[in-house]
């Protein structure tokens, strides 16, 4: 009996390995599905189609059928799509699910993660993965290593990856801004200016400005950034180094910033803000991710993934509760509470005293 249970327990050993080895197969069907625009397709039927109407959106005159119903399975099983068989040999109908409609690129919500996964899964950015050993060997960062600048370097080279990189970053800013402003009701109802350090092309701080009219915003990021920024009412784009100087505000707004820089680092910028901030009435809200003891009950281990991503893309990290009280103090800002919203990062908030 013993004997046989300890075989159960290799063969399930075994066929977890396959399953991790394999891992990279649903990012890449994922992404040829968004390439496709399947999600598209579908949702402008106003219901399930069949593969030959999916394909008819294709641009393209000979799509592969074949191929597209294998994906389309293997995409049913992780419910990404749904499907209703037909009875008398009709063809199947494939609809949207609750995954699927993440990846609308006309969705009413803006709640679009298209350009994220389509980022994620590019050459550019999977090539550091594959230098984690060397890393872990000698040191330094994967992202170096497999491209020989930093991704702030290349982003500001290379006006390809700059459009990759900020349409990606955007799409999860409009995710995560949507749970923020819906929770985060009476966060800035006493602020009247407000600078988004790192803002990107202005759509996370754009989001704020909708919600609290009456608040001046600031989009500060490097020039090569906010040379690309659309203009949004409320909102000003500045160019400049939060390592050097931040402009004044009532507050300070970072999503995703920090998690991008080591520690010392970290407690430069956070220093940067300190002097840009009231000492007395001056608030630092971050948006980060909280790294928690156990397995999220909704997110699973995406804490961890996202730290792994540090690792591929960046010289950070996600930080633990404890890790953050740390860094807050001694970037001058002693006094913090954690907000959870209904999204993978929290809210932070933090005072100079």
């Amino acid at each position: 009996m013993g004997s046989q249970e300890g075989d159960h327990t290799l063969l399930r050993g075994q066929a977890e390995v396959w399953q991790l080895m394999f891992g990279f197969a649903d990012s890449m069907a994922l992404k040829c599905a968004i390439e496709l625009k399947v999600p598209d397709i579908i949702h402008s039927h106003d219901g399930p189609i069949s593969l030959s109407e999916i394909a008819s959106g294709f641009d393209s005159s000979h799509p592969d059928l074949a191929y597209l119903e294998r994906v389309m399975r293997f995409l049913v099983r992780k419910q990404v799509f749904s499907v209703q068989k037909q009875a008398n040999g009709g063809e199947n109908l494939y609809g949207l699910t609750h995954i699927s409609r993440w990846l609308l690129s006309d969705s009413n919500l803006s709640l679009n993660l298209s350009p994220m996964v389509m980022m994620e899964n590019h050459p550019w950015q999977l090539a550091p993965w594959h230098c984690f050993a060397r890393c872990v060997k000698e040191g330094g960062l994967a992202f170096e290593k497999a491209h020989g600048c930093g991704i702030w370097d290349l982003a500001s080279q290379n006006p390809e990856f700059n459009n990759l990189f900020n349409d990606g970053l955007a799409s999860t800013s409009k995710v995560v801004m949507s749970a923020l402003t819906s929770q985060y009701k009476d966060g800035f109802e006493d602020v009247k200016t407000l600078v988004d350090v790192g803002g990107g092309t202005g759509v996370g701080l754009a989001e704020i400005v909708k919600a609290y009219p009456h608040i001046k915003g600031i989009n500060f990021d490097l020039p090569h950034v906010v040379a690309t920024a659309p203009e949004y009412a409320g909102v000003s784009h500045i160019g400049g180094n939060m390592f050097d100087n931040i402009p004044n505000a009532d507050a300070v707004f970072m999503k995703w910033i920090l998690h991008d820089w080591g520690d010392e680092d970290c407690v430069k910028i956070l220093k940067s803000c300190r002097k840009a901030i009231p000492e007395k009435t001056g608030k630092l809200v971050l948006v980060e991710i909280v790294v928690q003891q156990e397995e999220d009950a909704m997110f699973g281990n995406m804490d961890l993934v996202f730290d792994l991503l540090m690792i591929a893309h960046t010289s950070g990290g996600e930080r633990t509760e404890s890790q953050w009280k740390k860094l807050l103090a001694e970037g001058g800002f002693p006094r913090y509470k954690i907000i959870r919203i209904p999204a993978l990062p929290s809210i932070i908030e933090a005072y100079p005293e």
